[in-house]
C-alpha cells in the first residue's frame, strides 16, 4: 500500500510540476506573433511563482535523493522493499531534479532563492533537519527501513502540499486577472 500511495503522489507530483511550469503560467512579457511557437517548452513561459516553486523543489527533490543513498549505503539487510522503493524514488526524483535545473537555468533564473543560499534547508515545509539526516545514516540497517519510511512519507506529504497551494495561488490570481478582463471588456 505504501508502495501505491509512493508512486500516487510522484506521479502527481510529475504533473503537478509539468502543469505549474508549462501550462499554468503567464509570461509577463509582450506576446510574440509567432501562434505556432505554443508547443515550445515551458521555458518560453514563466513567471515569479514558477521560479520560487522550482527552487523551492530542487532541495527538496535532492534531499530525498540523499535520504535514498544513505538508506541504499546500509547493505542488504534493509527490507526489500524498502530498498526498492529507495530505487524508485532516485529513479524518478533524478529526472525531475535535471528538468527543474534546465528549466532554471533557461529562464536565465538561479538554481537557489538568493535568501537561500547557504541555508540549512531544514526550515522549509517537510525537509529533514541535520538531526534528521544524521539518524538516518546512523541506523543500523533493520532500523533504517522504518525511520527512511517515516521520514519520507513527511517529506513528500509536505511537498504535495506545497504543490497544491502553489497551484491555487497560481490558479487564483489568472482567476483575478481574467476576471479583471472581462469587467473591461
Amino acid at each position: 500500500m505504501n508502495t501505491t500511495i509512493t508512486r500516487t503522489l510522484a506521479a502527481a507530483a510529475a504533473l503537478t510540476i509539468g502543469l505549474t511550469l508549462a501550462g499554468c503560467s503567464t509570461n509577463n512579457a509582450a506576446s510574440s506573433d509567432n501562434s505556432s511557437s505554443s508547443s515550445s517548452s515551458a521555458a518560453s513561459a514563466h513567471n515569479d511563482q514558477d521560479v520560487m516553486f522550482a527552487q523551492q523543489m530542487l532541495p527538496h527533490h535532492k534531499q530525498a535523493v540523499e535520504m535514498s543513498d544513505m538508506l541504499l549505503a546500509k547493505g542488504s539487510d534493509v527490507d526489500a522493499d524498502v530498498v526498492a522503493l529507495a530505487k524508485q524514488i532516485k529513479a524518478e526524483q533524478g529526472p525531475e531534479i535535471t528538468s527543474l535545473t534546465s528549466w532554471l537555468k533557461q529562464w536565465g533564473e538561479p538554481t537557489e532563492m538568493s535568501s537561500m543560499s547557504g541555508m540549512d534547508h531544514s526550515s522549509m515545509s517537510g525537509m529533514m533537519s541535520d538531526s534528521d539526516m544524521d539518524a538516518l545514516d546512523s541506523a543500523s540497517p533493520a532500523d533504517a527501513g522504518k525511520l527512511f519510511l517515516q521520514q519520507m512519507v513527511e517529506h513528500h506529504t509536505s511537498a504535495a502540499v506545497a504543490m497544491a497551494k502553489s497551484i491555487v495561488s497560481s490558479q487564483t490570481e489568472q482567476i483575478n486577472q481574467m476576471k479583471d478582463m472581462l469587467a473591461s471588456m
